[in-house]
């Protein structure tokens, strides 16, 4: 019979005999009036002990007396969750379900992008679950569940919609059936993403939870993440109910209408304050069995973020690529999460504890502890916010004859102290550091604990002050573009780009990543990735094509050379029955990969552009900002497509004012163009250039346009069935004699 969370506490706020926290002898009590019910819409609880007059966290923190107001906090916060529970008409039905209960254990998740390496081989074109979860379990003991991420930032190049975009997975929807069986096999949990904000894209057949709902069926995935959503409607909850296909509901940002708590039974956190009192996760608090995954994404030190973590008994969201930008855990934040997630999975039970109890008592200032009594046994959870280490008598807790204590964060057995009816433990803790307290009741056994210890103490050998905190980023490499033939004159259809000097001077229009390092792409020139490049060019002569290849070039070769590309999916999916539709000959050719792309220019003797030659033809020396001049003009450029459904491109000659100065055509707001291509262990991605017609509407996160010279789009690769796209062709260059 499971308990709930508006359960009545003792005077001192503290549920039941098992072995608990105790009241130091000295320190007088603050009575503090506490007015929760208005101060607590946010997503954090106010912490207790600040002294009268307290301004803000940083002057006078010192003379916090947490202790002194702990319990009055603790007594008028249970009142608060007892009568909040009954404004919100609360029932803990959901958190009962056997098939959701799951979530509870859900300690470790991580957002990954789908077109990380080592997710999916590009080479084999196979998934490679294995080695993704490998990697993860040696760095920093592997994950509980994984979110997939198949969408943003690529979504709205073109107008397939979120739901479309799962079936251009490789393999399709049987594909990725195969991907999710692999990640059970190795006890993952999946969850698939959905958005409200994606309206100006193909029209769906059915509504947002119904089409999620047959998604979540069709490839057996545990969960859905609602992305950007406070809290996703119950409506998913049942259209998943009805199909016979129960999930865990997982909004990306924060509860915000609480009711929504009901069906929520997880959701992400975000933002804890870093102040001396670490803070209480308020959901965790009004139920106690809601798992939240802290998210911190473009965090470079996670310490604050993993002590908050470890005193709440709550999860992290494990994201390193994001976006394709590699934020990597530094070794010291990939050891902490090991040994945090093991604690709290070998201890799962007590972590959902009804009877939790944060800001137990402490015998030093700055050490904070949280109680999580379970059946038998009891773990404190305990984080130093101070700076340098302690060793000694840390915390003192009720005791009875037979209890045994054990250090678990180093894996030993305690000899307390017994002072009365108090345990006094001692032990140490590292600066910034964590520790963990187990108490065993007298004749109880927790299985597999001497193995466990036994690990604990084999990785306390190493001090996370001994490990690197120092953040960097991912190098990148260019792609090699072997050279052609020298030409000693412009062939048939393409024209002469002089040799000359010009300021490549580019940016790239990631809508996020702000300008940190890593963001964008690394130049050979360069030393990290980063948003905004220059760099004075000395260019060499070389033709370029007139205009993009066109679909009767395209038929042309492949009817020359029989080409038939290993993954074929959305293949010249624009065409009929093979062959472009009458009146589109002269369209530029889209709706081929890059591989489809080189596969064209080898073929005729040709190759892909480097990207600061596209811009040198489409520029010249001036810097001007477009082909024609430095004022926007739409005249020049193909009428813009603000509808849901992609319109056929304009033909290639069909703007000829909007010329470079060399006479090239068709550079900018037609369709997007390949160009160079950079890879680095965990990303490809491809630098696009010209825009598209394509605008889709309602929102922001759509894949941003680049019609300036000075600007570029990277688009993230994994497969050609999903790179390809309605909305990008190419051109060639040939290099001169």
């Amino acid at each position: 019979m499971t308990r709930r969370p508006d359960a009545t506490h003792d005077s001192e706020g503290q549920p039941g005999p098992a072995p608990g926290d105790a009241c130091t002898d000295e320190a007088t009590p603050v009575r503090t009036e506490f007015k929760f019910s208005h101060v607590t819409t946010g997503r954090y609880l106010p912490t207790p002990g600040k002294a009268p007059g307290w301004p803000f966290a940083e002057i006078g923190h010192w003379r916090m007396d947490v202790d002194g107001s702990a319990d009055d906090w603790i007594r008028e916060l249970t009142d608060w969750r007892r009568e909040h529970l009954t404004r919100i008409g609360y029932d803990d039905a959901n958190y009962g379900r056997p098939e959701l209960q799951w979530a509870q254990r859900n300690f470790v998740h991580a957002q990954m992008m789908v077109e990380d390496r080592y997710f999916h081989d590009p080479d084999t074109g196979r998934y490679t679950v294995d080695r993704y979860l490998d990697d993860l379990e040696a760095r920093f003991g592997g994950i509980d569940s994984v979110l997939l991420w198949f969408v943003y930032p690529n979504i709205g190049i073109d107008d397939r919609n979120k739901t479309d975009l799962a079936h251009d997975l490789p393999g399709g929807l049987e594909g990725l059936r195969g991907a999710v069986a692999d990640f059970h096999r190795r006890g993952v949990r999946v969850f698939l993403p959905t958005m409200p904000w994606d309206n100006g894209t193909r029209e769906p057949e059915h509504s947002d939870w119904q089409a999620m709902a047959e998604l979540v069926a069709a490839v057996g995935a545990d969960g859905i993440n609602g992305d950007t959503y406070n809290g996703v409607p119950r409506a998913f909850l049942d259209a998943c109910d009805a199909v016979g296909h129960p999930v865990v509901l997982q909004p990306e940002s924060t509860i915000s209408a609480e009711e929504q708590l009901i069906w929520n039974v997880q959701s992400w956190g975000k933002k804890a304050p870093n102040e001396p009192v670490p803070p209480v996760a308020k959901f965790k608090w009004l139920e106690p069995r809601h798992m939240i995954n802290y998210e911190n994404r473009w965090g470079r030190d996670r310490n604050h973020d993993l002590q908050y973590i470890f005193f709440n008994g709550i999860g992290y969201n494990a994201w390193e690529n994001i976006w394709g930008i590699w934020n990597q855990f530094t070794p010291r934040d990939a050891e902490t999460l090991r040994r945090v997630a093991a604690i709290e999975r070998r201890f799962a039970p007590a972590m959902v504890s009804m009877d939790w109890r944060p800001y137990a008592r402490t015998l030093l200032p700055g050490v904070f502890a949280s109680r999580f009594p379970a059946e038998g046994y009891t773990v404190w959870t305990l984080v130093n916010r101070g700076e340098y280490g302690v060793d000694g008598e840390l915390i003192a807790v009720p005791h009875r004859d037979g209890t045994r204590y054990f250090d678990a964060w180093n894996g030993v057995p305690l000899q307390p102290r017994i002072d009365g009816a108090r345990a006094v433990l001692a032990f140490a803790m590292e600066g910034r550091g964590f520790g963990a307290l187990l108490a065993l009741a007298p004749g109880a056994e927790v299985e597999g604990l001497d193995a466990f210890l036994a690990r604990m103490h084999e990785h306390a050998r190493t001090p996370l002050a001994s490990l690197s905190n120092t953040w960097r980023s991912l190098p990148q490499q260019l792609v090699d573009i072997a050279p052609t033939a020298p030409a000693a004159s412009a062939p048939d259809g393409m024209v002469a780009i002089p040799a000359g000097e010009f300021d490549f001077v580019v940016g790239g229009v990631e809508i996020e990543g702000q300008n940190w390092e890593g963001n964008d792409v690394q130049y050979p020139w360069e030393d990290s990735a980063r948003r905004g490049h220059r760099r004075r060019m000395a260019m060499r002569p070389f033709f370029i094509d007139r205009t993009p290849v066109t679909n009767a070039q395209f038929h042309a070769f492949l009817q020359a050379s029989g080409w038939q590309p290993r993954d074929a999916h959305n293949f010249l999916r624009h065409w009929v029955d093979g062959a472009p539709s009458p009146g589109s000959e002269s369209k530029p050719v889209t709706w081929v990969a890059i591989e489809d792309a080189r596969a064209y220019a080898r073929w005729a003797g040709k190759r892909l552009p480097r990207e600061w030659e596209w811009q040198y033809a489409a520029q010249g020396g001036d810097g001007r900002r477009y082909p024609w001049g430095d004022d926007w003009d739409a005249a020049r450029v193909p009428a813009p497509n603000r509808g849901r459904r992609l319109r056929a491109p304009d033909d290639v000659d069909a703007h000829p004012d909007g010329a470079s100065p060399f006479g090239v055509l068709d550079l900018v707001g037609n369709v997007w163009q390949w160009t160079d291509e950079y890879v680095d262990p965990h990303t490809r991605a491809a630098v696009l250039r010209g825009g598209s017609a394509y605008q889709p509407q309602t929102s922001h996160w759509y894949f941003p346009q680049a019609y300036r010279l000075d600007q570029h789009g990277k688009y993230l690769l994994m497969a050609p069935c999903k790179d390809r796209s309605g909305m990008v062709g190419f051109r060639c260059v040939v290099d001169a004699a």
